[in-house]
């Protein structure tokens, strides 16, 4: 049956776990908890496939994450690092820049509404932006900056019980029944 090695062997001093231990205090980011929390368990003492199950990651991303802080015994080197991602379609399209439409009432800029919809905002982005941006992007870019987006709700009118005095009685409908001659 084959053991687990112990911390030594894997290559931790006796100052990493009081400085993993620091680390995980601090820690504010719920991946960087996970990965200093896999690697002070191996630190501990446990073997790798029980501090992933811990954690609830593969063996393979705790070796990782077991070369990347062995190699200068830093926590900061289980940060996140940035990634590349998606190049942003629209950069005209700043957050400024949403505010002061939705400032802007639909009329003054040629739309025969009085309410602003989505896609009425993401239809005047494209024109005046000159970029092409789905519906979606306002609405992601707008739940980001906290501002919500409700449609205008009707309200039904009651019938006014002056309409009758108002009209002068000119209207049979309104006036009720006619008292007899």
């Amino acid at each position: 049956m084959r053991t687990s090695k112990r911390p030594t062997e894997h290559g931790f001093t006796r100052h990493d776990l009081p400085r993993l231990n620091k680390a995980l205090r601090g820690a504010t980011d719920a991946r960087n908890f996970r990965r200093l929390l896999a690697v002070l368990l191996v630190a501990q003492g446990r073997p790798v496939p029980e501090a992933a199950q811990i954690t609830c990651v593969s063996k393979r991303s705790v070796y990782g994450w077991l070369r990347r802080y062995l190699r200068g015994h830093r926590a900061e080197d289980l940060t996140e690092r940035p990634r590349s991602g998606r190049p942003p379609v629209a950069e005209a399209v700043t957050d400024e820049r949403i505010r002061s439409e939705l400032a802007r009432s639909p009329m003054s800029l040629g739309y025969s509404t009085m309410t602003r919809t989505v896609k009425t905002l993401a239809d005047h982005l494209n024109r005046t932006c000159s970029s092409r941006i789905s519906e979606r992007t306002p609405r992601r870019r707008m739940a980001e900056m906290d501002l919500r987006w409700k449609r205008p709700r009707y309200v039904y009118s009651t019938k006014d019980p002056n309409r009758a005095q108002k009209k002068g009685r000119s209207c049979a409908a309104c006036a009720g029944p006619r008292p007899a001659p």
